[in-house]
C-alpha cells in the first residue's frame, strides 16, 4: 500500500527548516544551508553532483532511504524556484540544472498554470492548481506500488500534516540555530494527529528522529 511520507527532512534545532528571505543566491533562505551539513559529505549526496567518494555511516544510510522506494514526489512552488506569480516565461527549469535528483513524476504545488516539464533522468515536473488534494491524488496514481515523498518545503508539509495527509516522518535534526525563518511545528500538536516518536540516532552532525502513526 502507498504510503505518504516526509524523509530526510533538515531542520534546525530550533524547528526550522529554512532561513528567511528565500532568494536566487539563498535558496534556503539566510542560513538554511547550515541544517543540511549532516548530508553534503555523504556518499548519496556527493553521488547526485556526479562524484564518487563520501561518507558510508549513519548520516548516508538516512540520506539514501530519503530518495528510495518513491514513485512520485510533492513539492511546493518555492521548492521548485524563486519565481513568484505569473510565470513571465519558460526558462525557469527548477534549481536543480536538466537532471533532477527526483527520478519520477514530480507534482509542484502552484496558483498558476504550466505545461509539464520534461527533464532528464525520469523526472517530469508536472504543475497543480488544485491544491494539495489533487496533487496526492496524481501522485498516488502516478507513484504505483511505492510511496509518495512530500518533498517541502516547510508550508507543504505542514499544509499535509493538517490535513492528515501524512503516514510517516524522518527528520535530520541538525545542531544549529537560525533564530527565524520556517518554523515546521509551531501550532501543530503532532500527538492528536497519531505521531509518536518510533526511532532515534545521534551522529555527529544530526540527531535523526522518525515518527509514525
Amino acid at each position: 500500500m502507498t504510503r505518504v511520507r516526509v524523509a530526510a527532512f533538515s531542520l534546525s534545532i530550533d524547528g526550522f527548516g529554512a532561513g528567511p528571505d528565500q532568494s536566487l543566491e539563498n535558496p534556503l533562505g539566510r542560513g538554511g544551508m547550515a541544517v543540511h551539513q549532516w548530508f553534503f559529505p555523504t556518499r548519496t549526496f556527493r553521488t547526485m553532483i556526479g562524484k564518487h567518494d563520501g561518507t558510508t555511516g549513519v548520516d548516508d544510510q538516512y540520506g539514501a532511504a530519503g530518495m528510495a522506494g518513491f514513485g512520485a514526489f510533492i513539492l511546493g512552488r518555492n521548492m521548485f524556484g524563486p519565481v513568484r506569480g505569473e510565470w513571465p516565461d519558460e526558462e525557469w527549469k527548477g534549481w536543480w540544472g536538466p537532471n533532477p535528483p527526483y527520478h519520477a513524476p514530480t507534482f509542484i504545488l502552484t496558483h498558476y498554470a504550466r505545461e509539464p516539464i520534461v527533464m532528464e533522468g525520469g523526472t517530469t515536473f508536472h504543475f497543480i492548481t488544485g491544491g494539495i488534494e489533487e496533487a496526492l491524488e496524481k501522485a498516488k496514481a502516478a507513484a504505483g506500488d511505492k510511496d509518495v515523498k512530500i518533498g517541502g518545503g516547510v508550508s507543504t508539509v505542514r499544509q499535509c500534516l493538517k490535513a492528515g495527509l501524512i503516514d510517516d516522518m524522518h527528520f535530520a535534526i541538525s545542531p544549529v540555530v537560525l533564530g527565524k525563518g520556517e518554523a515546521m511545528f509551531e501550532g501543530i500538536d503532532l500527538p492528536s494527529l497519531g505521531f509518536s516518536v518510533k526511532s532515534h540516532e545521534t551522529t555527529e552532525l544530526a540527531t535523526h528522529v522518525v515518527l509514525s502513526k
